[in-house]
């Protein structure tokens, strides 16, 4: 399954490399719908951080998830999203969201703890400074959970090249470059 953690209006401008996320995890949204992955997505305290990324939540909608709203930063101590993830059932947690080393960690190291597997996409979460994610990232991987790349969960989903559906990621994959290069040319641009 995948988990979309926390990509708000008002937080994200704040978030080190916000492109690069709702980029990467655009792409992990619209890969999901293409393998039929189940998707949960989160919201935190909306009234303080706004409601989730235009984009994203279109994505989301188009997918038919609706975002939960919780109060806890682990999306796991959250009895709604707990009770949503028991009925979808999967073993593996595909993870983006923000912020890494808060919401993002706190849920990776319960659903360890769960004695799931939770897959970070390491492009696809952020914190407001850069050392606050690179600490969240390291701690997540000595935990135990795999911590890697968008582009290598979106092969890995994929598994074979020449069918429709790979050629389908493949234009993710370049939908997520070209979001990158334009946010390497123009930093304060939104993707």
């Amino acid at each position: 399954m995948l988990l979309v953690i926390d990509l708000q209006t008002r937080l994200l401008p704040h978030i080190d490399g916000h492109d690069e996320v709702i980029a990467t995890a655009g792409g992990l949204i619209e890969t999901a719908g293409l393998y039929r992955l189940p998707i949960l997505a989160t919201v935190q305290y909306t009234r303080g951080l706004g409601p989730m990324d235009e984009h994203v939540a279109g994505l989301l909608t188009s997918a038919g998830t609706t975002p939960i709203e919780k109060a806890a930063f682990s999306v796991c101590r959250d009895e709604a999203c707990r009770a949503q993830a028991r009925q979808l059932g999967r073993d593996q947690v595909i993870v983006t969201g923000i912020e890494a080393h808060v919401c993002v960690q706190q849920t990776v190291l319960d659903l360890l703890s769960m004695g799931l597997e939770p897959i970070v996409c390491a492009d696809a979460v952020s914190s407001r400074r850069a050392r606050d994610r690179e600490v969240a990232l390291d701690r997540m991987r000595q935990a135990g959970a795999v911590v890697t790349t968008t582009e290598a969960v979106l092969f890995e989903l994929c598994e074979v090249s020449g069918t429709p559906e790979f050629k389908q990621m493949l234009a993710v994959v370049k939908r997520i470059d070209e979001a990158r290069a334009r946010g390497r040319q123009d930093p304060a641009g939104v993707v």
